[in-house]
């Protein structure tokens, strides 16, 4: 299922994507089953219950009750993780562009949920900053309650996948040898459009990913250029701290950043980034001056 998370006259609900004859329509859990939350971070609190429940209500619903997608606003799919874990220097070709070795361990650093915008909401540029860059980036939602699993086991704790935009501003990121202030700004993790389960991700290990700035692609890769895989991330993770169902693990993103061109290129207003991830789809959000 491709879950969506969106408001419809000022309310918040969440629902799956259904195509037919070339349509998008969202189709709502919570008005075919009232069982169901309205917050996908609650529903991933459901674990496989409410997957099943999920499936049953697709399964059965009357084409009256699909939503056109035209009428909604889409959200990120998770507005409030728990927590938002990015990697950095996670692809091969990431790193053979900013001339760094292969590091031996996952480079982590935090965003948090100020972070997070959906879909066609706007990447702000701060006023204290214009060395602001894109990251496509893709995004490990966890299912369930994670703490000391295998690679093995590491699997069955993700409840699907996402597109994440990383933005950072490279001048306070390079301030100190600690990144954190470089990534926090307000609206620097647009996310979406979709949560896409994992049954139909199957190898998470080879997607096509790309960014486009005005329409000129800008980084172009495959995540089989990962340094470090999913399920490594997810067992590593989970022997530092507990993984709850919500939390976002941001895997890297590859080459072709803005700030080792040259010239640089940073993100200004009027811009438009789209990114595409290969079976979850485009996130498109346009870049204003911060209000």
């Amino acid at each position: 299922m491709k879950l969506v998370s969106y408001k419809k006259n000022e309310s918040n609900h969440i629902g799956c994507l259904v195509g037919i004859d070339s349509r998008s329509f969202i189709f709502d859990f919570n008005l075919q089953n009232p069982n169901l939350p309205t917050d996908m971070k609650v529903f991933l609190q459901l674990g496989e219950t409410g997957m099943a429940l999920a499936k049953m209500a697709v399964e059965s619903y009357e084409p009256g009750s699909l939503i056109p997608l035209e009428d909604v606003t889409l959200s990120a799919p998770i507005v409030d993780p728990g927590k938002i874990l990015c990697l950095g220097l996670n692809y091969r070709d990431h790193a053979a562009e900013t001339n760094k070795p292969l590091p031996d361990y996952p480079t982590i650093f935090p965003k948090y949920a100020n972070c997070i915008i959906g879909p066609f909401e706007p990447i702000r540029i701060p006023r204290v900053s214009q060395a602001i860059d894109y990251e496509v980036e893709l995004a490990v939602v966890i299912g369930k309650k994670t703490r000391h699993v295998t690679e093995s086991e590491a699997i069955k704790c993700i409840a699907g996948y996402t597109a994440l935009n990383d933005v950072s501003a490279r001048d306070y990121q390079s301030r100190t040898t600690q990144w954190t202030s470089g990534k926090i700004f307000d609206t620097f993790a647009p996310m979406g459009p979709a949560l896409v389960t994992t049954d139909e991700i199957t190898n998470p290990g080879n997607l096509e990913i790309t960014l486009s700035l005005n329409g000129q692609i800008m980084q172009n890769s495959n995540t089989k250029n990962l340094i470090f895989s999913i399920p490594f991330l997810v067992s590593y993770l989970s022997q530092i701290l507990t993984l709850e169902p919500g939390d976002i693990i941001s895997t890297g993103t590859p080459a072709g950043v803005g700030h080792v061109r040259k010239p640089p290129v940073f993100l200004k207003t009027g811009d438009l980034v789209k990114i595409s991830i290969e079976n979850i789809g485009d996130l498109i959000n346009p870049v204003l001056n911060e209000a």
